[in-house]
């Protein structure tokens, strides 16, 4: 299993401080919901304390945790690919604190410097690969784990 990508010291520093220009701090309290599944994605988070729980609404009473994520990881991927709405629902575990991105401020800079976009979308997609294969082994575990029960 490969380690996980942390998009800020990921990327070169001339272009990691061009990226935080456009940061703003946050905080999100205990048990806030973040985002829900559907919701417009117009931003994104890079996680500086706390937790924060991906979930999916499973049935119209219960939600499944499908990642935990902490400090340096990236909060939200769906502003970068069309129709731009999320696809899971996040919530903070612990209290959070993280830099906000706007997206159409970001994807703005991307055009003007393409190197920068290039490595923010390469470095998105290895996060999101380590994330499918994450999510895979869960899902390998629990099937094993249910065949066993029967």
């Amino acid at each position: 299993m490969t380690k996980a990508t942390k998009l800020l010291t990921a990327l070169p520093p001339p272009q990691r401080q061009r990226l935080m220009s456009l940061a703003r701090e946050v905080s999100f309290q205990e048990d806030a919901r973040i985002f829900e599944a559907g919701g417009t994605a117009d931003r994104f988070w890079v996680i500086r304390s706390g937790a924060v729980s991906l979930d999916q609404q499973v049935t119209s009473l219960q939600r499944v945790t499908v990642a935990s994520l902490g400090s340096g990881d990236l909060l939200g991927w769906s502003w970068l690919f069309p129709p731009h709405q999320w696809d899971f629902g996040a919530v903070a575990f612990s209290p959070v604190r993280a830099y906000e991105f706007e997206a159409t401020a970001v994807l703005t800079l991307c055009e003007e410097d393409p190197a920068l976009g290039l490595v923010l979308v390469r470095n998105v997609a290895e996060i999101l690969a380590h994330r499918l294969e994450m999510t895979r082994g869960k899902l390998m575990e629990q099937y094993s784990m249910r065949r066993h029960a029967l």
